[in-house]
């Protein structure tokens, strides 16, 4: 007789085992029709899963956050079973539920067509309303080898014999005449698949991620609770099309990448003007917070990174150079050398914290199919900095630098910050009281600063525990950027020390600390969320002047080194051209202020200031204009 507990706090007895739709069903008709899986004791199982003992049970619904999930897994089914019944001959082999949606891979020897897809989501809509409901079986092993080999699905055998062992058995689940090898769960029938789904494009894919393996055809797609849910995503597509900052870059002439330097942003006067006031703001920061600006070695002997573990775990994504029959590491992070300049020299209690920061140039083998503009890059350069400590020091340090990174962020536009604190997994180094000290740190940390944050347990890295902040942009995509890590491991591994108050030796705690992470990220994911429409503070163009006939010449120059000698970023626009044309292009360009001069501005002492939203400021002081500048430039108005 189980007793079910639900999540409100009320259990009910049943005289004997029944599934989770029947508790649904007991607890009300309307809750049994909207139920599309079952949490018991916190697994999310079918619908059809049988209870037979005591346990937690929740029924979730589409309101939950797993509906998505097991939206999009149905949705992949679907679209295996409209390809095989569409196209007979090919075979399925892996498809998951990813972030906003899903893919299969097919093997086929005709390549997917556009019309291709369109005529697979129409049938699609079809077995959703066919309501055929998903059965999960139980197959012998051996059986289920016979059975997907007779019906030529070798890849089926092959995921079978490798990751499901001998004498255990195989799960299956059937939708009307179609079915797969698959753990589930799934929905209770494809009609509560609903018709918030859409196949996106095709593309390449090797047969499990190996290039050595056949190429496969994979075919992604969108699904979401509803068309309503569906529509939205779709209009943030657009959106995020017009903002690409690939695109942008190049209107603006921001920087660009070519395939002779494959991830390598080759940056042009106006993008290396953003980046260059990003990373002066960064250095005044820091400046303000004591830290001590360093530079290090691009090129290391390869001795350093086993030391330090990085060879062994990162060795494929390590670019080397050899010369003098040494091997070469191209630096892919920072860390290692910072602590060589720690090490240059003996340290007490009284130097720490030390704190060192480096704009790093860090080169990464980052796979050719992952690369995207400055979003995914093998160079890039890291707002990096490690601060080495005492364990007594590691709550205010962890404070100081939230206080650091919140101040930074809210400069930047951002005010919606996410934060988890990820904790000791199951492999790690350090003592549990020292794990204990350090979670406790950093929990306090998050907690006195009134921070709301979420608990990963388990996702921390092996030296130590961490705080990851991300940020929500314009179209609500999280984008993470910040961390600060603790670290017990590297210190030890490459002799660290200081001399304790009681002259014992030590080993430093090592804080990993990044605010923006890749500066050419951070600068991609800005451009997207303004739609390249900088802030004034950051835009690498900050005012065009612009004359109406030649007679203005000179006091366009006249004003142009007023602007010039007050340290902003302005241009002058003297072309034999309309006005018209001229504030149209500039206006494209997001230049922030449009300065009109003509007869009268000359005569006045003045300019006719218009914004690029289009808004008329009207005639003002060159004087007057620039203490506009200053206080919108100093205020980092967004």
């Amino acid at each position: 007789m189980p007793v079910i507990s639900l999540p409100d706090g009320s259990q009910r007895e049943f005289d004997q085992a029944l599934t989770v739709y029947e508790i649904a069903a007991d607890i009300g008709p309307g809750l049994a029709k909207a139920a599309l899986a079952g949490r018991v004791d916190g697994r999310l199982v079918d619908t059809s899963f049988l209870v037979e003992k005591d346990c937690e049970v929740a029924i979730v619904t589409s309101r939950d956050d797993e509906a998505l999930e097991l939206i999009r897994h149905d949705a992949a089914h679907a679209m295996a079973q409209a390809v095989q019944e569409l196209y007979p001959g090919t075979q399925v082999t892996i498809g998951p539920a990813i972030e906003d949606g899903f893919y299969y891979d097919f093997a086929r020897d005709e390549a997917f067509t556009p019309d291709d897809l369109k005529k697979i989501e129409q049938r699609m809509h079809e077995i959703v309303k066919r309501n055929l409901p998903l059965q999960r079986e139980v197959w012998d092993r051996e059986e289920a080898m016979r059975t997907f080999d007779s019906i030529g699905e070798k890849y089926k055998v092959e995921i079978i014999k490798e990751f499901i062992p001998e004498g255990e058995e195989v799960s299956v689940y059937r939708q009307g005449d179609w079915f797969d090898v698959c753990r589930g769960p799934h929905l209770p029938s494809t009609g509560m698949l609903g018709k918030g789904f859409k196949l996106m494009k095709v593309a390449g894919a090797y047969w499990r991620g190996d290039s050595n393996n056949e190429m496969l055809q994979r075919i992604y797609g969108t699904a979401w609770r509803d068309k309503k849910e569906l529509k939205t995503y779709l209009h943030r597509l657009e959106e995020a099309e017009k903002r690409d900052h690939r695109k942008i870059g190049k209107a603006q002439d921001l920087f660009h990448t070519q395939e002779e330097a494959p991830g390598m942003a080759f940056w042009h006067d106006k993008g290396w003007r953003i980046y260059l006031v990003i990373q002066q703001y960064i250095r005044d920061k820091l400046n303000d917070h004591g830290y001590q600006e360093v530079h290090t070695p691009q090129v290391i002997d390869r001795t350093l990174w086993e030391k330090s573990g990085h060879w062994e775990k990162f060795r494929d994504d390590i670019f080397t150079t050899e010369t003098d029959d040494r091997t070469y590491a191209i630096k892919p992070m920072n860390c290692p050398a910072h602590i060589q300049i720690y090490n240059h020299g003996l340290k007490s209690y009284r130097d720490l914290p030390l704190r060192l920061a480096e704009f790093g140039s860090c080169h990464r083998n980052e796979p050719s199919g992952t690369l995207h503009g400055l979003m995914r890059v093998r160079n890039f350069v890291q707002d990096d900095a490690h601060i080495f400590c005492s364990e007594e020091q590691i709550l205010g340090e962890v404070q100081a630098f939230n206080d650091l990174l919140l101040d930074v962020y809210k400069d930047f536009g951002f005010d919606e910050v996410l934060v988890i604190l990820s904790t000791r997994p199951e492999k790690r180094v350090g003592s549990d009281e020292v794990w204990d000290k350090a979670e406790k740190a950093l929990e306090e940390a998050l907690n006195q600063q009134g921070l709301d944050w979420e608990l990963h347990p388990g996702e921390g890295a092996f030296y130590g525990p961490k705080i990851e902040f991300s940020l929500r942009d314009c179209l609500g995509r999280i984008w993470q950027l910040g961390t600060i890590q603790l670290d017990f491991s590297m210190p030890e591994r490459l002799g660290a020390s200081y001399i304790a108050e009681d002259n014992s030796k030590k080993v430093p705690v090592m804080l990993h600390r990044a605010i923006l992470g890749s500066l050419e990220r951070f600068i991609g994911i800005l451009i997207e969320h303004y739609a390249g429409a900088l802030p004034l503070w950051l835009a690498p163009v900050q005012a065009v002047l612009m004359n109406i006939t030649d007679r203005q010449g000179e006091y366009v120059k006249k004003c142009h080194k007023s602007l010039h000698d007050n340290g902003f970023r302005v241009e002058s626009d003297l072309r034999n051209e309309k006005i018209g044309f001229k504030i149209r292009e500039h206006t494209l360009m997001r230049v922030p202020y449009l300065l009109v001069i003509g007869d009268r501005e000359m005569e006045e002492g003045t300019v006719a200031v218009r914004t690029r939203g289009g808004e008329d400021l009207g005639a003002m002081p060159i004087e007057a204009f620039i203490d506009r500048m200053k206080s919108e430039v100093t205020q980092r108005v967004s």
